[in-house]
């Protein structure tokens, strides 16, 4: 986003700085109480960080103003360890934006990052006189996220391997005229798809070719470019014919087999693994725990179970660059295993799911609150392991 700030929240141990639990990203507005007589603080390609003249520890806001002739990106950080403690980014050519900051005592330094351009670190600033040094986070680089991607891109690899299978027993359960075997094979394969959600955005249109809804759609749930999970779904749990729904299968399979053959030429964005993390809880939260993709099973419980393995498997590949950056991630796995255990607690003894409509009161709000919970404490992995440009 054009001219976006971001500030983080972070504490230090033994030298190491590691991120905290707030993190906020927002747009670049003029925060209340800012003024022109802020500190205007030039960019540009030749010099950067020029016009700091009055340093002080507590909450203040930089006017960073682009003298140059090309976009740049614009960190505060310590020029000691390399740490954030504030950015903007998409700061066009002769334009000003905010970066609102609380500073503790330390040394500090802007570095612009010009387009097309190396690194251009400004003059370190020593502010005293205040409360010990606050938020910041380490940045982590394309080339801290290689191992991730390899493990992450292995894993889905293998889910997709088990996708092919689970989809061939569910066409063939189709074509063999056994509802039963049909709706419980479906799920499995359902909820095998479900756990690669870090992955959508590169497998491109065959997302929704495989799991796409009719929302949307002129023909609503008719509509010939309704296809995949859910139109099998909606034909299974609705009595339709099986043998008419055969052609529905055979489609999804097709789909299945392409998506597979083709995955091995697509990269996962490194930007979605850590943004994932958080989007995967939270559409659940929208999505699912509202049964608005329910097309007849009542298993959207299930498939919100699904979602947390997803994250899981993105935890364990990230948790690496985490540990040291995160200090609540101990609080993270414990949400984690908790929303499991509740949504867990959803199925019923013959290993059916409750469906949404079909929960307590009380059930609803445990479910509802430990997802939105495990939501928040989530949402800091997005800015964690967002990889940034050093240099």
């Amino acid at each position: 986003m054009p001219g976006s700030v971001r500030t983080h929240g972070v504490v230090g141990s033994a030298g190491v700085a590691v991120l905290a639990a707030a993190v906020v990203i927002g747009f670049a507005v003029w925060p209340d109480g800012a003024s022109a007589q802020d500190p205007e603080i030039q960019v540009s390609r030749s010099a950067c960080g020029l016009g700091w003249t009055d340093p002080h520890t507590g909450e203040q806001t930089f006017r960073l103003r682009n003298t140059g002739t090309v976009t740049a990106e614009v960190d505060l950080i310590d020029p000691a360890t390399g740490v954030i403690y504030g950015e903007v980014e998409g700061l066009g050519t002769g334009t000003t934006r905010p970066l609102p900051v609380t500073l503790g005592n330390g040394g500090y330094a802007f570095r612009c990052l010009p387009e097309d351009s190396a690194a251009i670190v400004g003059p370190t600033v020593t502010v005293s006189g205040g409360a010990d040094r606050g938020p910041g986070v380490a940045p982590v680089t394309q080339n801290d996220l290689l191992a991730p991607l390899k493990n992450y891109q292995a894993h889905v690899t293998a889910g997709l391997d088990q996708l092919v299978a689970d989809v061939t027993k569910l066409k063939d359960a189709v074509h063999g005229g056994d509802r039963a075997a049909s709706e419980s094979t479906w799920l499995t394969a359902h909820l095998t798809y479900e756990r690669l959600g870090a992955a959508y955005n590169a497998f491109g249109d065959s997302d929704g070719a495989i799991n796409g809804t009719a929302v949307g759609l002129p023909g609503g749930v008719a509509d010939p470019g309704f296809t995949g999970f859910h139109r099998l779904e909606y034909g299974l749990w609705h009595n339709q014919d099986l043998a008419a729904l055969g052609a529905v299968a055979d489609r999804l399979d097709s789909a299945v087999q392409s998506l597979r053959k083709s995955f091995p030429d697509s990269q996962v964005d490194p930007n979605d693994l850590g943004l994932r993390a958080h989007e995967i809880v939270e559409n659940a939260l929208q999505l699912e725990l509202t049964a608005r993709t329910d097309y007849g099973s009542g298993t959207n419980l299930a498939t919100a179970r699904a979602n947390v393995d997803g994250v899981q498997a993105v935890l364990d590949v990230l948790r690496p660059l985490l540990a040291p950056r995160y200090p609540r991630l101990s609080t993270v796995d414990t949400w984690m295993k908790r929303t499991g255990k509740t949504l867990d607690d959803a199925r019923r003894a013959d290993g059916s799911w409750t469906p949404v409509g079909g929960l307590t009161a009380p059930q609803r709000q445990k479910i509802n609150g430990d997802v939105s919970e495990l939501t928040e404490q989530l949402a800091p992995i997005a800015a964690i392991a967002e990889p940034r440009r050093i240099s």
